[in-house]
């Protein structure tokens, strides 16, 4: 039970920072810490296999196209990626319990809302408060852990953080499957306001008070900078047909500018680019785009090949993933340990190349598949290459930098994976379509149907493997055949995209975790 002093926890003054005083905390309190913090972080981690189960129901549902459906994804990617930084320093500002609770709160009112939602603008409407709340609560759960545990258990407490959320994470395909299946994909949703009313009472109880390390006002300019540079770049990517495409890129380019004028020449920036003068640093932020986005990719468009195209229901589709879901869950809580035994330069480049195998043996299925044969190779190889990837990673970014700058480190690392999340299911849904409209016109070609048919189904290849044959040319013609092998054709494209991504991340990683990397710096953070 816990020992209070008066009104304070025991541990109220373990990240005192600004008087250079750190008092460690009691033992036994420590695994309420880590608990809440996995608890916290499940609850985003969660969603993201559970709502990718979910999409190609929500297409059939709200019977919109590809670049449509993507935004229910997209949006809570790009809001995530914009704000993580001001999460994870507003944790370090005004304490990582405070905002802890508050994204909690939020995260699980976002995800009511979903579930509630009645049309797909509502929907997404919804998704963007969810990923607000997700950006206060995915850093500071990991800062927690950072600040409480010391540098001697630091590894394989965040190796516990990463593979018990990993863990739970495994759960949510087959969670999901199972719940779109018997209540409907508004269940996928209304799962979460409950669990995070347990982390939320949870942490009231249990969790200490760290005080503020410095009384500085957040950068909103910041964010809402970098907010309209990535969702102009998103737009332009998407090729949506508001403005044109020429104005948003240069629109791009102007706001991304501005953000980083403002982060080089503010007193307080939100992201301090003298963090990029770190090797160790700015290497594991680039390669976890490149691998994360890979990831992010093949996860995307995977549940659409099972559901679409092989003809798998929820639940099956959800099962598919297990393998490699609980592998990264188990093997994350023992690779804790890995980066402190053998090299990190070593570990993160083994891992991306093993992970890349998967992700190519994923462009080898057609359209009648075996899940042992054809399948379950490359999840199993993917699993396998993110275990030696996701703990070491992470321990590697937060000894990167002070433990002051926890909260900030955090927010980087967690930006770069979720913003290339959204920019790779961007991209690679452009070039899905290219592919697929490409692929689909030559079958057509050889099939014989009238140019005028043709042009109306290739006016709607964004709807991709949904696109539905015309009654009188579906038997005849082995159109709806087509479809299916041209969304296999580009299907395979963005695996082999994916591979070469991962290949780019291990070389990454080979370059600038050398030996004589510093692991750790003073204050680089600081103006």
């Amino acid at each position: 039970m816990s020992i209070a002093f008066g009104n304070r926890h025991p541990c109220d003054v373990v990240a005192n920072v600004d008087q250079q005083r750190q008092v460690e905390c009691p033992r036994q309190h420590k695994p309420w810490v880590l608990g809440v913090a996995v608890l916290g972080s499940s609850l985003a981690f969660i969603e993201g296999s559970v709502v990718a189960v979910a999409l190609p129901y929500m297409q059939a549902d709200f019977a919109i196209d590809s670049a449509a459906i993507q935004w229910v994804n997209n949006a809570y990617l790009l809001v995530l990626g914009a704000f993580l930084l001001i999460g994870g320093a507003a944790g370090d500002v005004y304490g990582l319990k405070r905002v802890f609770l508050a994204g909690t709160a939020l995260f699980g009112l976002g995800a009511l809302a979903c579930g509630l939602a009645e049309t797909i603008h509502g929907l997404i409407g919804a998704r963007v408060l969810q990923a607000l709340g997700a950006a206060a609560l995915v850093p500071t759960s990991l800062a927690l852990v950072s600040r409480y545990f010391d540098k001697g258990e630091r590894a394989r407490a965040i190796g516990i953080w990463a593979g018990s959320s990993a863990l739970t994470t495994a759960l949510g395909p087959a969670l999901g499957g199972w719940l779109v299946e018997v209540f409907g994909w508004p269940a996928v949703f209304l799962v979460v306001p409950p669990l995070a009313a347990l982390a939320i009472m949870l942490a009231l109880w249990r969790v200490p008070v760290d005080t503020a390390r410095k009384r500085a006002p957040l950068d909103y300019v910041g964010a809402v900078l970098l907010a309209g540079a990535l969702l102009a770049l998103v737009v332009a990517i998407l090729d949506i047909e508001i403005v044109q495409q020429w104005t948003l890129v240069a629109l791009t380019l102007v706001l991304a500018t501005g953000f980083i004028l403002r982060q080089h020449y503010s007193r307080v920036p939100m992201l301090p680019l003298a963090l990029f003068r770190i090797p160790a640093f700015s290497g594991v932020n680039v390669m976890t785009m490149l691998l994360y986005g890979a990831l992010s990719g093949i996860l995307y468009f995977l549940p659409f090949n099972l559901v679409q195209v092989q003809g798998y229901s929820a639940l099956q589709t959800g099962a598919a993933f297990l393998p490699m879901t609980l592998m990264i869950g188990f093997g994350s809580i023992l690779a804790g340990d890995v980066i402190d035994r053998f090299p990190q330069r070593i570990v993160l480049t083994m891992g991306p190349l093993v992970a890349a195998l998967g992700f190519a043996a994923c462009a080898l299925p057609g359209t009648e598949t075996q899940y042992v044969s054809d399948w379950l190779p490359g999840i199993f190889l993917i699993g396998m290459g993110m275990t030696l990837c996701v703990a070491p990673l992470t321990t590697a970014v937060m000894n990167a930098v002070d433990d002051s700058d926890a909260g900030l480190a955090s927010g980087v690392n967690n930006t770069a994976a979720r913003l290339a999340g959204a920019l790779s299911v961007a991209l690679l849904t452009a070039v899905a379509v290219d592919a697929f409209a490409s692929s689909l016109d030559e079958k057509m070609g050889r099939a014989g149907i009238p140019a005028a048919q043709r042009q109306q189904l290739l006016d709607d290849a964004r709807s991709l493997a949904a696109l539905e044959a015309p009654v009188e040319l579906a038997a005849s013609s082995g159109l709806a055949s087509a479809i299916e092998n041209s969304y296999v054709d580009a299907f395979r494209r963005i695996a082999l995209a994916c591979s070469l991504a991962a290949v780019l991340s291990a070389l990454v990683a080979w370059i600038t975790l050398r030996p004589a990397s510093p692991g750790v710096v003073p204050r680089a953070a600081d103006p």
